[in-house]
């Protein structure tokens, strides 16, 4: 039996009745697992006893998720920003993108996954995506349904010859739309993959050092048994793992 790629993925720190834990909604791992064909390890968000040094030898690729908490905007120079926090999580996961890509191994982001890679490479956000009158709202209305914020979908415009517009065969889709912040300045060297109506990045890609980085804002691990468009994603994932992609 031949031994399937070690995906990273990033945990959060939770609340998990009285105590702190370290968490990974099961949906982005059953999704990578499933349809990209890997194994997975949980990386901690403890960066007062661990740092992304000691475990980027031990993956093949890191897969950032998305989570409840924003990165602190301290990381892209900004002196106001909406919580919650996650600080540990920001240190362990845009640490890990700088660890990975000095390996020459794939980073794939989700939502939040996707606003750490464009500040950890030297991009700034920006957090009114639900708010501007400008735009489009990102986000369902506050008081909605946990699975009713899913359901906010929006079209979404690939770049022709894209790895996305690839990988779906299409340049056309809808996604679902579940994020209050998104990318304010895109980071050098990334090129956009997809955007909004409103012309707000929603996929981007690189090759830094040679191996596929790629991003989406929404959520494909959400439906992912169910839609081609989401399983597609992860089966990218998959490739660039086994250097395929």
């Amino acid at each position: 039996m031949s031994t399937r790629p070690v995906l990273g993925v990033i945990a959060c720190t939770r609340q998990v009745g009285t105590e702190p834990a370290q968490a990974v909604m099961e949906r982005y791992i059953r999704a990578a697992m499933r349809h990209a064909d890997v194994a997975a390890l949980i990386v901690p968000s403890l960066a007062d006893l661990m740092s992304a040094r000691e475990v980027a030898d031990r993956l093949d690729g890191i897969l950032l998720t998305g989570s409840p908490s924003n990165v602190a905007p301290g990381r892209y120079d900004d002196a106001d920003g909406d919580g919650p926090f996650d600080e540990g999580r920001d240190e362990i996961a845009l640490s890990l993108v700088g660890q990975m890509i000095d390996r020459a191994r794939p980073v794939f982001g989700i939502c939040r996954g996707f606003q750490e890679i464009n500040v950890a490479l030297g991009g700034t956000l920006r957090r009114d995506t639900s708010a501007n009158d400008d735009l489009i709202r990102h986000h369902a209305p506050d008081g909605s349904a946990f699975d009713a914020m899913f359901d906010h979908l929006h079209p979404v415009h690939m770049s022709e010859g894209g790895m996305i517009a690839r990988a779906l065969g299409k340049t056309d889709a809808t996604v679902n739309s579940v994020h209050y912040q998104g990318v304010g300045t895109l980071a050098p060297g990334l090129s956009v993959e997809a955007v909004a109506p409103d012309g707000l990045v929603e996929a981007y890609s690189a090759r830094p050092n040679g191996a596929p980085l790629v991003a989406v804002q929404w959520h494909p691990e959400w439906d992912a048994d169910t839609n081609p468009d989401s399983a597609a994603y992860f089966h990218l994932l998959g490739k660039a793992l086994r250097g395929e992609a």
